[in-house]
């Protein structure tokens, strides 16, 4: 899929913690709605453990899929399931 490949699809971080307090988050690749540039932008300044659970909801906030389209096999909307690959997207990148 050349460089929309590259940018675009199952999300992928850089990111650094100091003390338990994340100090960086670099978006390698994300959603092409855009959600998960915004969402890492709100985790910098958190706690590690606030931080995992506040990307997925900022990924939420930030999501334009349709929250009521309910997915029968995972039993979420796109919404919640975006959340929940966003929070361990980050944890790979933390090395949790």
């Amino acid at each position: 899929m050349g460089k929309y490949g590259e940018l675009f699809g199952s999300p992928e971080f850089a990111a650094e913690e100091k003390d338990g307090i994340i100090f960086a988050v670099n978006v390698l690749r994300g959603a092409p709605c855009g959600a998960t540039w915004e969402a890492a932008e709100n985790v910098v300044g958190l706690p590690t453990e606030e931080a995992l659970v506040n990307i997925g909801l900022q990924t939420q906030f930030f999501c334009t899929a349709d929250p009521a389209a309910w997915d029968p096999m995972y039993g979420k909307s796109p919404v919640h399931f975006a959340g929940e690959i966003h929070k361990a997207a980050l944890k790979k990148a933390l090395k949790l």
